[in-house]
Formats: structure tokens, sequence, C-alpha cells
């Protein structure tokens, strides 16, 4: 892997996709934590579905730990037990392990 400083004047030589660019410029400027944390916020509503996300009243990830806020005490009760799943389910959907462990509040 290249060690170089990225340069966002520097013109690539070769063709390349806006995807790749994208994800050079996010490598290079270091917001691959800020993107990840609005992946999982995304990615928790999605998988969890409507009813869930009705009673979500924050997603934070802090390094390799999501917390989540619910209204509802049953619902965070009826979540624990399912813990393991949901993070498979989540670091899944996103492509990477980036959650390791899910606090419900």
């Amino acid at each position: 892997m290249n060690n170089k400083k990225f340069n966002p004047y520097k013109r690539l030589h070769e063709e390349s996709s806006i995807q790749d660019v994208l994800g050079k410029m996010i490598s290079g400027y270091n917001l691959e934590k800020g993107i990840d944390k609005l992946n999982v916020r995304e990615a928790w509503i999605k998988l969890l579905g409507p009813g869930i996300a009705a009673y979500t009243q924050q997603v934070e990830l802090r390094k390799d730990t999501l917390f989540v806020a619910l209204s509802s005490n049953v619902l965070r009760e009826e979540l624990s037990y399912g813990l393991d799943k949901i993070i498979a389910m989540i670091n899944e959907d996103l492509g990477k392990e980036i959650i390791k462990k899910i606090i419900l509040r």
C-alpha cells in the first residue's frame, strides 16, 4: 500500500471511475470513520425495519461499539437476546467488520 500523503491537486494518469476517485479521496482525507458512522445508522434502520426505527432515539458508533438508545424497555429486552445476530447482519450489510459490540440504552 502506498503511504504517500494524499494530494487532491495531483492528477490521476490513468482512467478511473467516479467510485475509485471518491474512494481515494475518502481514504486520503481520513473520512472512513465518519462515513462508517453514517452507514451504520442507515443499516440499523434498514435491517431492523420501521417498527424498531420508530422506537430508536439515537444510534452512535464509537470505535467498534454501537450505542443505541431506545424508548421502549420491552423492545430493549427483546433485542438484547439477539445482539450477536444483529451485529452479524449489520457487518455483513456494510461489507466489513465495524461493530464488535452493541450497547442498548
